[in-house]
């Protein structure tokens, strides 16, 4: 997928371009600049880096990747917090826009960046998620490349302390966890049994109540990619605009527009639906067509339930809230 969130040391991502979060007289440093230098081999980088001298906050360079297992260190110099008050928003944001177009500009297809200034340099980890991930979107809407965050452990990411517990409760609330709720149940109706199955079954077959039954009939034989492709001309959306929303690799659009009988991962689908905005209705019918449902047994389909049912349709918001509850991202 074009932009993921991933838990791992940022001296092991194998990519074109490393981002280093440094300092502006690019020195050795500690956290993730002292790693940097220290896994590249800390003797040349700094010669390399004394070549060119300084560097200016929000600025990017870059420089040879040495030891590490990529092209180039991108190395830029985020803000010191001082409250807010002194453009620290704005320079951070320059940080990962710079380092993109310099990355561009050096033909690298895939970069690995930190969690700029929330180390030693004091900037709150929330915010700086969000500067990160809306800059990495708006870059990635115009241009292909493979972009990862990379954050060391959950310490260091940061979701809103309110939207987690938020989400951790809706789940609490909403999950199917005895043996019973999973159980098939019956209902008699005179001298006929009707079967119905568990809460999320008969949460799908509730919502199809709406849909006439000449539409079901003459859709029945239709394949994901005729539904998608239908749901993307209904929502009076481009390919592109499509796919850039969905957080999905060009290829892989372009397999499932070409390929009829091709099935996606369930994750790539509900992506799909993420960003056209479907409803849950619409969701369920998209996902229908490639043989899943949604459940209130799962983690993962319950957060999407979360984010549905309050209309929230921003990706990267979703996949904050799957990285933190340890589940897999949408896209592909």
């Amino acid at each position: 997928m074009p932009f993921e969130i991933v838990r791992n040391d940022i001296t092991k991502m194998k990519t074109d371009a490393i981002v280093n979060a440094a300092n502006a007289s690019l020195k050795m440093g500690g956290g993730v600049c002292g790693a940097i230098f220290s896994a590249a081999g800390s003797h040349a980088l700094q010669e390399a880096c004394d070549q060119i001298g300084h560097c200016a906050v929000g600025s990017a360079v870059q420089t040879e990747a040495f030891s590490l297992d990529a092209n180039y260190i991108v190395h830029t110099v985020g803000p010191v917090w001082q409250g807010g008050e002194n453009h620290e928003e704005q320079l951070l944001r320059n940080c990962y826009e710079n380092s993109l177009e310099l990355a561009h500009q050096l033909g690298c297809k895939s970069i690995s960046f930190p969690l700029i200034s929330t180390g030693i340099f004091g900037y709150p980890k929330e915010p700086a998620l969000q500067i990160a991930v809306s800059t990495i979107e708006k870059f990635l809407m115009t241009h292909e490349m493979h972009v990862y965050l990379v954050v060391f452990d959950k310490k260091s990411f940061g979701i809103s302390e309110k939207r987690y517990r938020s989400i951790a409760t809706f789940i609490d609330e909403n999950e199917v966890r005895t043996l019973e709720e999973h159980d098939i149940r019956y209902r008699k109706k005179g001298d006929s049994e009707l079967v119905f199955h568990s809460p999320d079954i008969e949460l799908s077959l509730e919502s199809q109540i709406d849909l006439s039954l000449d539409d079901m009939l003459g859709n029945m034989d239709e394949s994901f990619s005729e539904r998608l492709l239908r749901f993307i001309d209904e929502k009076d959306m481009t390919d592109i605009e499509t796919y850039k929303k969905a957080n999905i690799d060009r290829k892989l659009f372009s397999k499932i527009r070409n390929s009829a009988n091709y099935t996606p991962m369930k994750k790539t689908i509900i992506a799909f639906a993420v960003a056209l905005e479907l409803d849950l209705i619409e969701t369920e019918d998209l996902l229908e067509k490639a043989g899943y449902r949604l459940s209130r047994s799962h983690k993962f389909d319950l957060i999407i339930l979360y984010f549905i049912e309050r209309e929230n349709y921003n990706i990267h918001e979703i996949n904050e809230a799957l990285f933190a509850f340890d589940q897999v991202l949408l896209g592909g």
